[in-house]
């Protein structure tokens, strides 16, 4: 059976954000390094930092797949919970959205083709989250195959996102293995519901897709939270297929390793390059990618380029490259101890803390709860010795650390409670995005965006009071342009400034080599 039959996009007066041709400056990159290296053998780290515009008038239509448990186990106030749940996100998405729903346990349902959100729909779709029923058994598989199969039948595609939300309360006990299921390039975001939860499956089934996520939703007051907080991401891509690719130059450096995460990276022995692939950005976002140089002895004083880089991405299906930007240092004998620069240290601390997140885990699992606590109190402890401790990265480590440290009290809490933290904070570092955990709906926020932040308060005000829609997307964008009118211009203005003014030093540096 096909799913060919996805809602073809029909104008309407209210239809929110128009597509425009795509514009340079989408993302802005910058580097961070020490710019001074002695004459001798020596390591350079270099920083990257690529973050995304914060414009989304003209973002994408998004085709979206909401992927729900309605096995046995969520009977009662969990199907109550998911109900409320959906109703915020219909009520959030525009008229150039498309939302399906695909229920699952023992079999899988699709209950609606992919609609275009209009207000005959929104009602239409109401009435149908409204009439779901928990029974059943749980499979997963089984559901996610029929949320890709609804992305990848569609008869409209081009130029539109897509995004699957994938929410379970248990462990799958009917059909096969749900993390070997192939996702391809569709972005599918996983949510742990309850105590109960299959944490490994649902964590697996995110790190098979290059930018999905696993969000920890232990409190059942907190589902609307969490979707919102995936949602507010999905709302304001800005780019597709990001990819930052370095290049070392010849003579002058050696790339030994690059650190970005779970990210792929593909390696050119030929050209001695590195491409990261990111897949989509959301606005306000960040990426930070640490490269090690190994630069080679040299015998004279002089400016040495060490390191190229370059960016590309999609956006609406139109192709983008930057132009590449050199990474220049001064090689001299006259070399005073450099101290790290603080933003690299801080980056350094949160890799470090991070690994300590996934040996704790590691010992915990093999019952080594006494070795795990050791652990993550020693990480703790180190982040008293960090200059800036009053940076928010550091106190939100901090505090992931003082939470799983309560979560590893006995091997009973840690399974029920600890794991599913413990995977979901790993993915959020390893992906550089924000995710859910715990049952916490206060408490630290790394990787957050602006967006995400006003559908955290709208969110909560939608559980008090569900008869009260929220504002919509178009609302949110229409507020975020009256507080800022430049928003739409001003990734196009930096992009032009800072190619001027590599064009100068390039000149620059054209005449100092001719004196």
């Amino acid at each position: 059976m096909s799913f060919n039959d996805d809602e073809q996009i029909i104008s309407t007066q209210d239809s929110g954000s128009k597509p425009i041709p795509i514009t340079p400056g989408r993302v802005q990159l910058v580097s961070i390094h020490n710019n001074m290296v002695p004459l001798e053998k020596s390591k350079l780290r270099v920083m990257l930092e690529i973050t995304g515009g914060g414009s989304t008038n003209d973002r994408p239509g998004l085709d979206l797949v909401a992927v729900l448990d309605v096995s046995g186990s969520m009977g009662g106030e969990k199907i109550a919970k998911v109900k409320t749940a959906m109703l915020f996100m219909i009520y959030k998405l525009s008229p150039i959205d498309r939302l399906s729903v695909v229920t699952f346990e023992s079999g899988a349902k699709r209950l609606c083709p992919l609609r275009q959100i209009t207000e005959n729909s929104q009602k239409e779709l109401e009435n149908l989250i409204n009439g779901l029923n928990a029974s059943g058994g749980t499979n997963i598989t089984a559901g996610l195959q029929t949320g890709l199969k609804v992305i990848n039948d569609r008869s409209l595609s081009g130029g539109r996102s897509v995004g699957i939300m994938l929410m379970s309360d248990g462990e799958q006990n009917v059909g096969g293995d749900a993390a070997k299921v192939p996702v391809g390039n569709v972005p599918v975001h996983t949510f742990g519901f309850g105590t109960d939860q299959d944490p490994v499956v649902l964590k697996a089934i995110a790190d098979n897709s290059i930018e999905g996520t696993f969000s920890d939703v232990q409190n059942m007051d907190n589902l609307s939270i969490a979707f919102s907080q995936c949602l507010a991401g999905l709302l304001t891509l800005v780019v597709e297929d990001l990819r930052l690719k370095v290049i070392r130059y010849e003579d002058e450096s050696t790339i030994e390793q690059v650190i970005a995460g779970s990210y792929p990276q593909s390696k050119d022995n030929a050209n001695g390059s590195v491409t990261v692939t990111f897949g989509g950005l959301y606005a306000k976002e960040v990426r930070k990618v640490i490269v090690d140089l190994l630069l080679p002895a040299v015998t004279q004083e002089r400016e040495a380029d060490v390191l190229q880089i370059t960016y590309s991405y999609s956006f609406q299906g139109s192709p983008f490259e930057a132009n590449p930007a050199t990474i220049t240092v001064r090689r001299t004998g006259k070399f005073a101890e450099q101290q790290e620069r603080p933003e690299v240290k801080i980056e350094e601390t949160r890799l470090r803390i991070v690994n300590v997140i996934k040996e704790a885990r590691k010992m915990a699992e093999k019952n080594e709860l006494r070795n795990a606590r050791d652990k993550l109190v020693e990480a703790q402890n180190s982040l008293g010795d960090v200059d800036d401790k009053s940076n928010p990265m550091v106190e939100m480590l901090a505090s992931e650390l003082q939470q799983l440290l309560k979560m590893m009290e006995s091997q009973k809490i840690y399974e029920k409670q600890g794991r599913p933290f413990a995977l979901s904070s790993e993915t959020s570092h390893d992906r550089q995005r924000f995710t859910t955990r715990g049952d916490q709906e206060e408490g630290p926020r790394p990787f957050a965006t602006p967006r995400m932040d006003k559908y955290l308060e709208q969110a909560r005000s939608f559980n008090k009071e569900p008869s009260k829609p929220p504002p919509s997307v178009d609302e949110d964008v229409q507020e975020e342009i009256t507080a800022n009118p430049l928003a739409p211009v001003i990734g196009a203005i930096n992009y032009y400034l800072q190619l001027a003014i590599k064009c100068l030093l390039a000149i620059e540096k054209i005449i100092n080599r001719g004196l």
